[in-house]
């Protein structure tokens, strides 16, 4: 059984230079073409674009017009993580033969897994997504141990927490690759689910429905 080149070496690597790179994530060139790699880095750039606004979102000196713009973009990138995670299982699931091809990118994909394997609660694709924010995560407390403005109490204090979340990626790491090996010996398997957000469709959020039908007279 064939399987795309997926490790959890490959994407720590991916996301670090990725972060790495002053032209991240605003420059979408960076993304790669190839269509699994390139949905993990979409995943990636979303995550990133959605730390930034997060960030703005806790300002409390700006207007609420301004809290509320940056609420609104922490949605779109919220659902663009969420679609290119499960981009990102329904590539690894066809390759490993674990879900009809046709279903795929359908709201009720059909497995193929083998009987006797034992289902993963988490997929892949879910394991990669958690593994670029702990990237940002680290990145961002490994600035905090670099800081000149604060004193050596809070650096010692961020390294403490910059080494826990290295061991942390170790760990997930090891899920992941653990994961795919047992898939691809057809003893474990795992199933492209679908988030329906319906907040964010309006034809399910019952605010924005309302909205539609009082707009109607």
């Amino acid at each position: 059984m064939s399987t795309p080149v997926l490790t959890a070496r490959a994407v720590t690597d991916l996301h670090d230079n990725l972060l790495a790179n002053p032209g991240w994530p605003a420059s979408v060139d960076l993304i790669p073409a190839e269509p699994l790699w390139h949905w993990i880095a979409t995943n990636h750039r979303n995550n990133c674009l959605l730390w930034a606004e997060e960030d703005l979102a806790r300002r409390t000196t700006v207007s609420d017009a301004e809290i509320a713009k940056n609420k609104r973009a922490i949605d779109g990138y919220n659902q663009a993580r969420n679609d290119a995670t499960e981009r990102v299982d329904e590539i690894l699931l066809i390759a490993l033969g674990l879900v009809d091809p046709a279903s795929a990118s359908s709201d009720a994909p059909l497995s193929t897994a083998p009987a006797t394997a034992r289902l993963n609660s988490e997929t892949a694709g879910s394991m990669v997504d958690r593994m670029s924010i702990m990237a940002l995560k680290i990145d961002a407390m490994r600035k905090q141990t670099q800081r000149t403005d604060v004193d050596d109490a809070h650096r010692a204090s961020s390294q403490i927490k910059l080494d826990r979340l290295l061991l942390q990626r170790v760990d997930l790491s090891t899920c992941l690759d653990g994961l795919l090996a047992e898939c691809v010996a057809g003893r474990a398997c795992f199933k492209v689910y679908r988030q329906f957000k319906m907040y964010n469709d309006a034809r399910f959020n019952p605010a924005l429905v309302a909205e539609r039908l009082a707009a109607r007279g």
